[in-house]
């Protein structure tokens, strides 16, 4: 039977927990708790009954952030549902549904309380008071961040001689600038809406109760896993469109304080519990590359 990152996180939280109860070997503890931001958090609305599939935020993207440029226009890429990857952090997936065919974004969904940055245990991994969620040189290499992530987003560089974990950034620093993210400023069919986390739950709530029977009564990502950055309205249930409904809305983090509060026994563990996390990485890839691409 197969084990879910959430039943992963609290199984593992449980037992090293009791193992060293209370430890304090090291100085300060790192406890998964809300991030108090000084700030209202941003984020961008996803409506997908407005996007065309054109793929321009992917090229956006990969131009903004010196990735490689993606093939675009080409109808092959819609014949399956693809992944992001470490060299690409964003990209457009067709789905056929009850209503016809639907054109989803995905990428980093920039949780209010990320389980990434709970799991980093050197703060590789950061949430900015902008509400981006971005990845910091000082990795140590250990990819807690990727089996944390209930959205199977981070990705790990392989075959490079100095391994990064790639995923989108929301473009944090254009943000400090007082601009939007590469992709939102790209799309042609306004499909994505840039603002604070606040508003864009009000404008998807006005589009929702404004527009009978346009959409269903639903916004992805004002509850799941306590909250996210990316926001997405749909014309139908959003299982037929590619995403998890079975999240629930408790953050991720929730689930790994005894992990966090234990993290001396951690240490001690260290090698044999890298060689999980190698296995059970390599495993989802090689699952994905038999089953020809992954939601």
């Amino acid at each position: 039977m197969g084990m879910d990152r959430r039943t992963f996180l609290k199984g593992l939280g449980t037992g090293i927990a009791v193992a060293a109860p209370g430890s304090s070997l090291l100085p300060g503890r790192l406890e998964a708790k809300e991030v108090v931001a000084s700030k209202e958090f941003m984020g961008v609305l996803v409506d997908t009954t407005r996007c065309a599939g054109c793929q321009s935020c992917e090229t956006a993207c990969a131009e903004a952030n010196n990735l490689t440029i993606p093939e675009i226009g080409n109808a092959s890429a819609f014949e399956k549902v693809r992944d992001t990857s470490e060299k690409q952090w964003t990209l457009v997936n067709r789905f056929k549904t009850e209503k016809g065919e639907i054109f989803v974004k995905k990428q980093c969904m920039h949780c209010n309380q990320p389980g990434c940055v709970a799991a980093c245990l050197v703060k590789a991994m950061v949430k900015r008071e902008n509400g981006a969620v971005t990845w910091e040189t000082n990795c140590m290499g250990c990819r807690f961040c990727m089996v944390s992530c209930p959205f199977d987003i981070p990705k790990f560089e392989y075959d490079s001689a100095v391994p990064k974990i790639q995923k989108c950034s929301l473009c944090w620093e254009k943000l400090e600038k007082g601009q939007k993210p590469a992709c939102v400023e790209a799309c042609p069919a306004e499909a994505l809406t840039f603002g604070t986390r606040r508003e864009l739950i009000e404008e998807a709530k006005r589009r929702i109760y404004q527009n009978s029977g346009q959409y269903i009564s639903h916004i992805y990502g004002e509850h799941e896993v306590g909250g996210t950055g990316y926001l997405y309205i749909s014309a139908v249930p959003f299982e037929q469109i590619g995403f998890r409904t079975d999240l629930g809305k408790i953050a991720y983090p929730e689930f790994s304080k005894g992990f966090l509060y234990s993290v001396p026994i951690v240490l001690l563990l260290w090698p044999a519990f890298l060689v999980g996390v190698n296995a059970i990485t390599n495993r989802k890839d090689e699952v994905k590359r038999r089953e020809g691409g992954a939601i």
